[in-house]
């Protein structure tokens, strides 16, 4: 087992298998750190803008494999029933994480990526040189990347700031079978929160909602509060009753922090959601983090490379190319939710979008990227 690779990878999500695919492509000694095994679900909308594509093809991860559905059409409905519907832009496709993550996993074994299913306890950096600590070993690299997620028992070792703040956000995610077009991604609005769904491989539906918690706690379970609320959206109740839940239970997260992160800390390179997390409503989270990993992947590889490069000068690079990809498209996002929490706004807002056609697309683009260049 490799002690003392390149670089490390604490967390094995999207991010961190991308980031692990693209550095072994170059000959780097990778190590990642995933707590849990593959293949496995994740709280997760599960769809994924086509701008990601030519990397994905390009780190030879032919997404068509899984045969995903594609997607080309987005709808938005209030909780009183009015809706909005858009071409996307650039499209995008449905795959659950369940198999890509799993794909993903199996691309970076294939690269001689050596993948540890242990928890990290600690982090520390010292005389320029990390070292990590799990619950059976401890490793040392020159490079980490931080993939650990929207929140991390490591968040908590770093002390981020983010971490000691209470978040009033709860997600519920599950599979179903039923029927529904495959070619449309719908957000859906409800009283305190939004739900998506959307299509993804084997004819599946994956539906994902966003819930205040305050609105939540006030039911005995999530069938209970899912009639009571979420069928008031009479699209959602026609969703729910029309399909079938093919997990034993749903999964569900809390404590979904918004507030802004740091793309470096401690001097480890945050990817993912690591680094920012864009509202679910924008269904772009998951493109994000695999893009996130391409910048992260090729400034290490210009570190390695060149010794002109200091430490110093690749925090500030990646700093810099996060803000330029991301930045705008976080800020948008909390904007977007904050005018979906208030109901005449929102009324007001579909009334004027179904009255315009190019308007929606519009907001789209401002949350989307354009297709990934590759050098």
């Amino acid at each position: 087992m490799e002690k003392n690779p390149d670089v490390l990878i604490i967390g094995g999500g999207l991010a961190g298998l991308a980031a692990a695919i693209h550095l072994s492509r170059n000959n780097l000694k990778i190590t990642l750190l995933e707590k849990s095994g593959y293949p496995r679900h994740k709280v997760c909308g599960e769809y994924i803008s086509n701008e990601i594509l030519p990397y994905l093809q390009w780190l030879d991860a032919d997404v068509s494999a899984l045969h995903p559905t594609n997607i080309s059409k987005f709808e938005f409905t209030t909780h009183n029933g009015k809706a909005a519907k858009a071409k996307l832009p650039l499209g995008g496709f449905g795959i659950s994480r369940y198999a890509l993550d799993d794909f993903l996993c199996q691309k970076a074994v294939a690269n001689n990526c050596t993948i540890i299913k242990e928890t990290v306890t600690d982090v520390s950096f010292d005389d320029d040189l990390f070292t990590v600590t799990t619950s059976n070993q401890i490793l040392k690299a020159k490079i980490v990347l931080g993939a650990f997620g929207k929140r991390s028992n490591v968040d908590q070792v770093l002390d981020r700031n983010f971490i000691s703040k209470k978040s009033p956000w709860l997600a519920v995610k599950a599979h179903y079978s039923g029927t529904l077009d495959n070619d449309v991604v719908a957000l859906h609005n409800f009283k305190g929160g939004y739900c998506g769904v959307s299509k993804v491989e084997n004819n599946m539906i994956n539906i994902c909602y966003l819930a205040d918690y305050a609105t939540f706690k006030q039911y005995k379970n999530i069938e209970d509060y899912q009639q009571n609320v979420l069928y008031k959206n009479k699209h959602l109740k026609n969703v729910f009753e029309n399909s079938t839940l093919l997990f034993d239970k749903p999964l569900t997260i809390s404590q979904i922090s918004f507030d802004k992160k740091q793309a470096v800390e401690n001097h480890i390179l945050m990817i993912g959601d690591t680094a920012g997390l864009i509202h679910p409503l924008c269904g772009n989270g998951m493109a994000m983090a695999i893009h996130s990993a391409k910048i992260a992947s090729e400034l290490i590889l210009d570190y390695y490379s060149d010794e002109k490069i200091s430490r110093e000068l690749l925090e500030k690079n990646y700093t810099k190319e996060w803000k330029k990809h991301f930045g705008k498209r976080v800020f948008m996002g909390r904007i977007l939710a904050q005018i979906l929490t208030h109901k005449t706004i929102t009324n007001i807002l579909v009334a004027i979008v179904a009255s315009f056609p190019g308007l929606l697309p519009a907001i789209i683009k401002q949350t989307h990227g354009k297709p990934i260049a590759i050098n």
